[in-house]
């Protein structure tokens, strides 16, 4: 969508910031004592991708060797959700389908 690839990285910086300004004001304006705000953020574009591999440098031999060494153990759920998959099949649909109307309207 975005021609330069620069343009492209900076547009994500940016999106990743509203993302989490939006999340913010979820929390502290909308939703203050709940669960709500985490519930929706999930359905933003970058945190469901990010939901997909949680903590990926914990499951590093190199990393589970250095923490047995030093007598910690990692006891965390790789798992991945299914909901998670079809949020980001979702988004991933999404940005094809919006990516051929650009494709064919510039009728390249």
């Amino acid at each position: 969508m975005v021609k330069r690839s620069a343009f492209a990285l900076g547009f994500l910086a940016i999106w990743s910031i509203a993302e989490g300004i939006i999340y913010a004001l979820l929390k502290w304006k909308l939703f203050k004592d709940t669960d709500i705000a985490e519930s929706i953020s999930q359905f933003f574009p970058l945190s469901s991708m990010s939901n997909l591999i949680k903590e990926p440098f914990s499951r590093l031999g190199a990393v589970q060797s250095a923490a047995s060494q030093l007598g910690e153990a990692f006891d965390k759920d790789y798992s991945v959700q299914p909901l998670n998959v079809i949020i980001v099949l979702v988004w991933t649909t999404l940005f094809i389908y919006w990516s051929y109307l650009l494709l064919k309207r510039r009728d390249l």
